[in-house]
């Protein structure tokens, strides 16, 4: 799987109207690339992923330096990428674990995301898409998003019983620099 995506830190929120016109500024004349675009519900952030034509990557990124001087871009290598037991439904809200590990938990944190912890909250009741994406020129280098029909599918029972597992308790203490972000979508 070698699909990359330009996930671009805006540092404030936007709102859908803002984001529209910063959509249209970024992509004028680039065929193939899309824009989808989060605002954080408890801080000030705007996520925004450039999908598609990975030739037309390095274009928005130019242009973002000149429209927004503060936002920060980074490529995401696609690692994983699983349909939820909710695939076809909207998906309004989008759940974010960025992560570093320490290096000797490294390959066990890979094969508890993939063989455990990603398929199972991806087969919970409410979850459209679960992806994982991995940064390989700066930090954190690991990313796994969900999109989520309700904001209620995070926290629910079986949300919580994938967390709970032994294999769960062995990986969490060799993250660093972790954050978790609840995005609503806005684009």
């Amino acid at each position: 799987m070698d699909k990359t995506v330009l996930l671009v830190s805006l540092g404030e929120r936007f709102d859908a109207a803002r984001t529209a016109d910063m959509a249209q500024r970024l992509t004028e004349g680039l065929d193939g690339v899309r824009l989808r675009a989060f605002a954080a519900v408890d801080e000030d952030e705007t996520y925004v992923y450039v999908d598609g034509d990975a030739g037309g990557q390095p274009e928005v990124q130019a242009r973002l330096a000149e429209l927004f001087p503060g936002a920060q871009a980074r490529v995401l290598h696609l690692t994983l990428d699983l349909a939820g037991a909710s695939a076809g439904l909207d998906a309004p809200w989008h759940y974010i674990v960025e992560t570093d590990v320490l290096p000797e938990a490294e390959a066990d944190l890979n094969a508890w995301y993939d063989q455990e912890h990603l398929p199972g909250l991806a087969a919970v009741p409410g979850t459209v898409r679960a992806q994982r994406y991995e940064c390989r020129d700066q930090g954190p280098r690991y990313l796994a998003c969900y999109d989520l029909a309700t904001r209620e599918t995070f926290g629910s029972p079986p949300w919580l019983a994938v967390r709970a597992t032994d294999w769960s308790s062995r990986v969490r203490p060799s993250f660093r620099n972790t954050r978790r972000t609840m995005f609503q979508k806005i684009l």
